[in-house]
């Protein structure tokens, strides 16, 4: 019995260390392992920091990146649109090439042919020229020679010949101008500008054409006409004047260069001094522009209309010896719609030529 009650106390002293041998293997155990969840609490806890860190950036980026998309998506229809201009543009500008070459196609066959019309025209002024220095070396030769461009030595219709000439020229108010209103305004102008006034300085180049056309050995008479009639030749003479050297021609064309336009029409008193002539003359050439506003008697009203012209026109003109060949050129006056019927009548009835320039003639 003795001996089995030390077997006992032998057993359970070894389980008590036994026990607390497990118990202090068991309390380390439970001393790592909270440590280590510990640890493992606080790695979780920087890692989802950092997760969350991540997460914004992640979503940040892909905001970022949607604007990207969408900024490259409207990149790319602006560059369509782009392409669909810079195609048109291109069209447009292939076809304006196109209409360009063509352009100048014919502006170098239009050039060509201007130089052909010029070489041709250049060799017909040769001819007229030599055709003129035969008309010359039959006629005579000119004492006056007439400038400008191109060839203007023609007056269809109206021939200068004869022994006896007379030359008529209307200095009246109205040959400043075309128009009343013109007329009046310059008359109230300077006497320089009155004499510079396009009608009047045709008037003078119309003289100057008739007067390069007379023969040699003419006997001529230069009349100035407004309100009186004036002989320009020599001292104021009103009989015939040899052409000799030209030289009183030319004097008598150079006053009436220095005359101012004035005054009324006085085709009567004229008339008159055309028939103290003697000789009668072989042609007369009258440059006026219209009827005649008064005659030898002082008009008694300030105003003349149509039918007084006309009346005053038609007892002139029946004072004029009928064998007298009367030419008119005429430049044709604003509210003088009578005055080209009755110069043509007049013309045609005394065998002369009627004729009415264009405003570029001589």
């Amino acid at each position: 019995m003795a001996q089995a009650r030390r077997l006992t106390t032998f057993s359970l002293s070894f389980l008590d260390v036994m026990s607390c041998g497990f118990g202090a293997v068991v309390l380390i155990f439970l001393l790592l392992n909270h440590a280590s969840k510990e640890e493992q609490k606080v790695v979780n806890k920087d890692q989802l920091a950092e997760i969350r860190l991540l997460d914004y950036q992640v979503q940040e980026g892909e905001k970022e990146l949607f604007e990207l998309l969408e900024t490259t998506t409207e990149i790319n229809r602006q560059l369509e649109r782009t392409d669909s201009q810079v195609a048109r543009v291109e069209s447009q500008l292939e076809s304006q090439t196109e209409a360009l070459e063509t352009l100048e196609t014919d502006a170098q066959a239009t050039l060509e042919n201007v130089n052909r019309l010029r070489s041709d025209l250049d060799s017909r002024q040769d001819e007229v020229q030599k055709l003129q220095a035969l008309k010359a070396a039959a006629d005579g030769t000119q004492l006056r020679a007439i400038e400008g461009e191109g060839d203007r030595q023609y007056l269809t219709g109206m021939k200068v010949g004869g022994r006896n000439i007379v030359i008529v020229i209307d200095t009246s108010t109205s040959m400043l101008d075309d128009t009343l209103v013109n007329v009046l305004r310059r008359r109230n102008m300077a006497p320089e500008r009155q004499q510079q006034a396009p009608k009047w300085q045709r008037a003078l180049r119309t003289v100057d054409w008739l007067a390069a056309q007379l023969p040699l050995d003419a006997e001529i008479q230069l009349y100035a006409f407004n309100e009186k009639a004036a002989s320009l030749l020599g001292d104021g003479a009103m009989d015939w004047q040899p052409m000799g050297d030209g030289s009183t021609l030319n004097r008598g064309i150079e006053r009436l260069a220095e005359e101012i336009p004035s005054g009324g029409t006085n085709l009567e008193g004229l008339i008159l001094a055309i028939r103290e002539l003697s000789p009668i003359p072989d042609n007369v050439y009258f440059i006026t522009d219209g009827l005649p506003t008064r005659g030898e008697s002082p008009p008694r009203q300030a105003t003349v209309d149509g039918k007084r012209r006309m009346r005053l026109f038609t007892e002139a003109v029946s004072r004029l010896p009928r064998q007298i060949p009367v030419n008119v050129i005429l430049f044709p006056m604003e509210g003088d719609f009578m005055a080209g019927a009755a110069w043509w009548q007049l013309a045609r009835a005394s065998g002369g030529a009627f004729i009415s320039p264009s405003w570029d003639w001589p």
